[in-house]
């Protein structure tokens, strides 16, 4: 049986971090149309309470809550509070940071500050969530990776290495957590029109040029699908692994980049 696309999410609950803008953003309006109430979290608020704003403009299916989850207390207190009122049914770990540098100049305050979000983020909600989901036997965790996370890149050691470690935390927590009926997965976006590209790459023709046709001097190979992906190609692999669709995946990396890592 199909399930269709617009009831996918019906009467579902799903968290969302680093849903203000860019990737988390889309994945938060696509959850929405697809009938779930959305807990919206990010250290933005501005953006974070606009975005639910105009979720809920005619019916109520977002709930924004600022927090920084490199904070375990806080993670801890917000999804006590959601629990209280309704079961999560899944999480996104949607949350990142990258601070560009070449490796002989990155500064332990970066380090820390990408490890903090990045890994350290990612653990706190997926641990705290799980932890309730295993009482009811069922959930879905997806975790918003890179490619760079399997493929060195230039000027970026200490994102790719945290993105690394995301990514294989979240394949052990399949592993363990799959007797329980919870499901993780892990998507990695390539270069993706997003506010973290720009302010990494800048934006352009150019930009896109030099992203599509690769660049032997950073030895980056381009994009074979020609093109730049959207934040909403990328959200929507994260709703798939999310849904009912996908209740026979667990585990799995889903590489949307375009063939960018052939």
């Amino acid at each position: 049986m199909v399930i269709p696309a617009t009831s996918r999410f019906s009467s579902k609950t799903i968290v969302v971090t680093g849903a203000a803008q860019g990737i988390g953003a889309a994945v938060v309006r696509m959850l929405v149309a697809e009938g779930a109430f959305v807990h919206a979290l990010d250290v933005n608020q501005e953006p974070l309470q606009q975005l639910c704003a105009a979720m809920n403009e005619h019916t109520e299916c977002c709930e924004a809550i600022p927090i920084d989850i490199s904070r375990r207390e806080a993670v801890e207190t917000a999804v006590a509070q959601i629990e209280r009122r309704r079961p999560i049914d899944g999480l996104v770990n949607g949350a990142g940071v990258l601070i560009p540098a070449p490796f002989e100049a990155i500064t332990p305050e970066a380090w820390s500050g990408m490890f903090d979000v990045n890994v350290h983020g990612t653990f706190f909600m997926s641990h705290s969530v799980a932890r309730r989901m295993i009482e009811r036997r069922k959930g879905a965790i997806v975790t918003i990776a890179s490619n760079a996370a399997t493929t060195p890149r230039m000027n970026l050691a200490a994102y790719c290495a945290s993105k690394a470690a995301a990514a294989m935390l979240t394949k052990c927590m399949g592993l363990e957590l799959g007797r329980h009926g919870i499901r993780c997965n892990v998507v990695s976006p390539g270069s993706t029109n997003t506010a973290m590209l720009t302010a990494m790459a800048g934006e352009g023709a150019e930009r896109d040029r030099m992203l599509i046709d690769g660049d032997q001097h950073a030895y980056r190979l381009g994009i074979p699908l020609r093109k730049i992906a959207e934040p909403e190609d990328i959200a929507r692999a994260v709703i798939f692994l999310l849904s009912d669709e996908a209740n026979h995946i667990t585990l799995h990396d889903l590489v949307v980049d375009g063939g960018a890592t052939l």
